[in-house]
């Protein structure tokens, strides 16, 4: 079933559009769920979460992409709950690859947050389209995705060093690219 035809179904309320999303996205949601939160029950949960949302969004909303909406969703809704179960530890991949953006991001409260953010995004959508698709599949893989360095590596039949001397030159060029539009 296309995705038009998933949305449609969701548009007019049928309860099949989650059982058609489940199977055409169920294990690409589960993955970036347990990408984030490493944790199989809490990533089935999160999938799930993700269905409810997903319905209670389209409609006002009717997307043209699917499979980019619902990973939104899940990845939000992963993020949310790695947060509410870490607030005390912290640890894992997400503090990991957090920490390794943080010289290139820094925000300071929540209204300037807001504003950065929407910038932000504006910026990184721009740098990711100068990169080559190698390094932009890298990038996305380790900072959308939360991949780690091996299965990157995995993934695209290159050393592990070679990952991360992309990611490394990756997130150099994007921090020179926000010091010249921030400051």
């Amino acid at each position: 079933m296309t995705d038009e035809q998933i949305v449609q179904l969701f548009l007019e309320r049928s309860e099949s559009a989650v059982v058609q999303t489940k199977t055409k996205y169920g294990k690409y949601c589960f993955s970036v769920a347990m990408n984030i939160l490493n944790n199989r029950e809490d990533s089935e949960e999160c999938v799930n979460d993700t269905y409810l949302q997903t319905w209670n969004c389209i409609p006002p909303h009717h997307p043209t992409r699917l499979s980019a909406f619902i990973g939104k969703i899940t990845r939000r809704l992963a993020l949310d709950m790695y947060r509410r179960k870490n607030t005390e530890k912290r640890g894992g991949r997400v503090k990991e690859v957090s920490e390794e953006l943080a010289d290139c991001i820094v925000f300071s409260n929540d209204i300037e947050k807001h504003i950065d953010e929407i910038v932000l995004t504006e910026i990184i959508n721009e740098f990711l389209k100068q990169i080559s698709d190698e390094q932009r599949r890298i990038f996305i893989r380790r900072y959308w995705y939360f991949c780690s360095v091996k299965e990157i590596a995995a993934e695209n039949s290159m050393s592990q060093s070679k990952v991360k001397m992309s990611l490394l030159r990756s997130r150099n060029q994007l921090k020179t690219i926000l010091e010249k539009e921030y400051f």
